[in-house]
């Protein structure tokens, strides 16, 4: 069911005041301006030229603002169909031959990735509880290169579960209902898991 189109802006960056559309859709939570904010300053010195998978996409804007800010390139995944389609669309125009985006479960996808990302948005729905899984799977498979970052939100009541090995907390925050929380991979020249 089609519940109407939600609006965003890209707070920084050369794309900085665009406006992002996206689908009201059940779950979808974009990360608040301020939240955007405050995590891209803690990444400035780490953005460039990164590599960055946003999964759990929804509106596309911890993406479409990495790549604004400087990333190469950002696979945004969302398993529903018309976020897809939307992130898309937005991704045109823009113009962002850089964006890809995946219609697929979060979980498969890391299950079939093979390139480790420099950054890593972990956004899903708070309901669902696929934080503690999803970092698992991105740790067991080295799927974050070393030396980068994981970006996490959960309940602003709830803890981080138990970080991987080598990782460690670099920053963290809270707005409203939301706990942000930017992870470091602090290994160097690790052997992947395929």
């Amino acid at each position: 069911m089609n519940r109407g189109v939600r609006q965003l802006r890209i707070v920084g960056g050369s794309l900085r005041g665009r406006k992002i559309s996206f689908p009201d859709e059940p779950g979808l939570r974009p990360t608040p301006d301020r939240v955007r904010e405050t995590l891209f300053n803690w990444l400035a010195p780490h953005i460039a030229g990164t590599r960055v998978l946003d999964l759990f996409a929804g509106s596309g804007a911890l993406g479409f603002e990495a790549l604004s800010r400087g990333a190469s390139e950002a696979t945004l995944v969302d398993a529903n169909r018309a976020v897809g389609t939307r992130l898309r669309e937005t991704a045109t125009t823009f113009g962002l031959d850089q964006a890809r985006v995946e219609v697929a479960d979060a979980t498969d996808f890391l299950r079939r990735a093979v390139t480790p990302w420099d950054l890593i948005f972990v956004d899903p729905p708070f309901s669902e509880g696929l934080v503690a899984p999803v970092l698992k799977v991105i740790s067991g498979r080295n799927l974050l290169a070393p030396g980068g970052f994981c970006y996490v939100e959960i309940p602003h009541d709830q803890a981080l579960p138990t970080l991987p090995a080598g990782w460690s907390l670099h920053r963290e925050g809270k707005a409203g209902e939301v706990g942000y929380h930017l992870l470091h991979e602090t290994r160097r020249d690790l052997p992947r898991n395929l």
